[in-house]
Formats: C-alpha cells, sequence, structure tokens
C-alpha cells in the first residue's frame, strides 16, 4: 500500500500566513524519560526535555491547528507561560517499549483557502510501525477534509524503559503564542535537561513523497 501523501517535507517555511493577529507559529518535539518512578514522574521529566516544564499546558483535542500556522524553530519559553500544546504519550516498564508521535500539515481547502491539521499516535508498536501508523491517520484527515498538502513536518520517537522503572516518551506539537493569553510570566531559565530531547528533524522520519 502507498502511504505517500506528497507535499514538501517539514523544514519552517519562510511563506507568509493568510491570518492575521495572534501570532500561531509552533514547532514539533519528542522527549523520552526512561528512568521514571512512576507514570506521573515519567512524564515530568518528559516535560522538563521538551521545554515545558516551567509551562502551563492546555492540551487541545481535534484536527484543525489556528489559521495561519507555520513552522518555526523551538525557542525557550518564559516561566509561568500558558502554551497550547498537542501531544501524545505513552508509557512502558521495566525493559518494554512504547512509541508516541506528533505530525502537521498545511493544505489548501478546495476554495483555495489555506488550513493545517495535526495528527497525534500513542502506540506499544516499534518506530517504523508507528510511523507508518501516523501517516495513515494523517492521510484519512486530509481525505475526510478534501485537504492538499503543501508541506508537512512529521516527529516520532520511541522509549524503552530501565530495569524496574517506567519509561515514557512524549511527541508533541508546541505553539506557544496562539492563545493570547496567561497572565504575567517569569524569565526564561537555562535548560539543564537530559539528553531525551529530539527535535522534529531527528526525532523522527517524514512523509514518503
Amino acid at each position: 500500500m502507498d502511504f505517500s501523501i506528497g507535499g514538501q517535507s517539514g523544514t519552517p517555511s519562510a511563506s507568509s500566513p493568510q491570518a492575521t493577529g495572534t501570532p500561531t507559529g509552533g514547532w514539533l518535539m519528542t522527549a523520552v524519560a526512561p528512568w521514571g518512578e512512576s507514570e506521573e514522574d515519567a512524564f515530568d521529566q518528559c516535560l522538563v526535555d521538551l521545554g515545558l516544564g516551567d509551562c502551563r499546558l492546555v492540551q487541545v483535542k481535534g484536527a484543525m491547528l489556528p489559521m495561519g500556522f507555520s513552522a518555526e524553530q523551538p525557542r525557550p519559553l518564559p516561566m509561568g507561560s500558558l502554551v497550547e500544546c498537542h501531544f501524545s504519550v505513552a508509557y512502558s516498564w521495566d525493559g518494554g517499549t512504547a512509541c508516541a508521535g506528533a505530525a502537521w500539515a498545511r493544505c489548501n481547502t478546495p476554495e483555495g483557502e489555506e488550513v493545517a491539521i495535526v495528527a497525534t499516535i500513542a502506540t506499544e508498536e516499534d518506530y517504523e510501525e508507528t510511523e507508518l501508523l501516523l501517516k495513515r491517520q494523517m492521510q484519512r484527515r486530509l481525505a475526510s477534509r478534501d485537504l492538499e498538502i503543501i508541506e508537512h513536518g512529521i516527529a516520532v520517537d520511541e522509549i524503552t524503559a530501565a530495569e524496574g522503572h517506567w519509561g515514557g516518551v512524549i511527541a508533541a506539537l508546541i505553539l506557544p503564542d496562539s492563545l493570547g493569553i496567561g497572565g504575567p510570566v517569569g524569565r526564561v531559565r537555562e535548560s539543564s535537561s537530559s539528553t531525551g530531547l529530539r527535535s522534529a528533524g531527528d526525532g523522527g522520519g517524514n512523509f514518503s513523497l
């Protein structure tokens, strides 16, 4: 079966969004934590590695992204930031494995409007199978909305839990400025996270062209 959905690879685009007002840029990241004392601890370690440990998260459901979405390079976020986040998280225990993935696509509607959609997935499958399932999910979302893809990004990662510990993996699309609310924020702290962080470029493959 051909899982190609076309479009350009997911590097940040220089094109100008159609929508104006609140900025709607974002980026894909993945993080893994193999030494969790619990699922909650593994999740928190992943958030710190993603650069979201000092943020307040709003997990958003649904396929549509804000109008005018564009890919950006990751940047540090101030303490207390209120951040829109589309993410999936998977856990494993004592040597087990799990995977998580996230993807976005900028598209045109049949009427010529530019929109963007997102898909996330969490599995107990291996990296390759999870990436394939995520591509199929994105393909179905494009088809059900009759969208023609312009460009896309995808990130998938895999965790193997340490012996006697919980492992966690998160794949996230982070939109730090889309909400335009949240109140006062603090300074940006220097990161002291471990090596579990992956950017979209090395966190998982890309859609077949």
